[in-house]
């Protein structure tokens, strides 16, 4: 599984499938296609362009919340927050074939998507991030230390991505904690050059 995920995000200088390319040509593979405010039509549309760009890189699609929508959009799986269908729920009606990630914030979260059959956890908020709304509480490392520590005592075997205001200072310390990957949007795309800070993440976790 890719050590860095992208979550896409629009700001006043790019729109969703610009991030999708910034990402992509800066060296990341796996591409999360998240549209909160959007309607249903919105998001199939985008997600048919960002399915064509994800393939000519060879990158990992994967769709935020809407499972009806991953065999249309020919997208990898899905990501489901804590509001969305429930991991068990979406893996009866996708099969094995795709990938299903759950986003948590305790190691209670992380234990039930790994009892639902979750192929890799999103956990976070790491610190305070304006690209989500409804934040659950921060983590920090120390979080992070003690999610791994309670997985490994629990022989729970999961890939750990950790999401929610990271930036490439702190790739160092997180991947100290255990986990296996981060996740990010907003501090790439705030870059003077996303696609060269897009590089430097993916270097940082070489």
């Amino acid at each position: 599984m890719a050590q860095v995920q992208f979550i896409t995000h629009y700001t006043d200088k790019y729109s969703y499938l610009d991030s999708v390319v910034i990402a992509l040509e800066g060296g990341c593979r796996w591409i999360q296609l998240r549209m909160k405010d959007a309607s249903i039509e919105e998001i199939e549309s985008m997600a048919l362009n960002v399915y064509t760009l994800c393939r000519a890189y060879k990158a990992t699609f994967i769709i935020d919340d809407h499972v009806e929508l991953v065999r249309r959009v020919h997208a990898d799986g899905v990501h489901l927050g804590k509001t969305d269908m429930p991991v068990a729920d979406a893996r009866r009606l996708l099969g094995k074939k795709y990938l299903i990630g759950g986003t948590a914030n305790t190691f209670e979260d992380v234990r039930m998507h790994y009892e639902a059959g979750a192929d890799y956890i999103g956990c976070g908020p790491f610190r305070y991030t304006t690209t989500k709304k409804n934040l659950s509480p921060i983590l920090g490392l120390e979080g992070y230390e003690r999610i791994v520590r309670q997985m490994q005592e629990a022989d729970i075997h999961l890939p750990i991505v950790a999401i929610g205001g990271i930036t490439v200072e702190d790739i160092p310390k997180i991947i100290q904690t255990g986990v296996s990957g981060i996740a990010l949007s907003g501090t790439v795309l705030r870059a003077d050059n996303p696609v060269s800070e897009m590089r430097r993440v993916i270097n940082q976790m070489k």
